[in-house]
């Protein structure tokens, strides 16, 4: 009977412990992440590489972070809430990163795309 009462409770507490990939509601879903990543990693290059002071870096980067949230429809809390979640699910965050990092690669590459169209639209002095 004690073989049947712990087989029990650990087939019960292994199920539990699977909630089958049901990612909670509070946490932000797999695609708006990506896309919330991928702008706020644009965001923190455009503050970092600019030459800025310390205050003005604080100033303006709080409301670029804020206004991306707000675009999202989310808060710093539900973010942190949920990186840290996707944290916990290494295999779904590097799923994420790969996809973020093709992002910034596609927009890096059109960006590119567009210089050099300018570039050889100046007319040779």
């Amino acid at each position: 009977m004690h073989k049947y009462i712990t087989l029990f409770f650990s087939v019960t507490f292994f199920l539990s412990a699977c909630k089958a990939g049901k990612t909670p509601d509070e946490v932000i879903n797999h695609n708006r992440m990506i896309s919330l990543l991928t702008e706020l990693h644009i965001i923190d290059g455009l503050l970092y590489t600019a030459p800025q002071n310390p205050d003005s870096l604080y100033k303006y980067g709080a409301d670029k972070y804020l206004a991306l949230f707000k675009q999202y429809h989310t808060d710093s809390v539900q973010f942190k809430k949920s990186l840290k979640y996707y944290a916990r699910q290494p295999v779904e965050l590097a799923a994420i990163y790969d996809q973020v990092r093709n992002n910034l690669k596609q927009k890096m590459d059109s960006l590119n795309k567009l210089q050099q169209k300018q570039y050889n639209a100046i007319p040779n002095k």
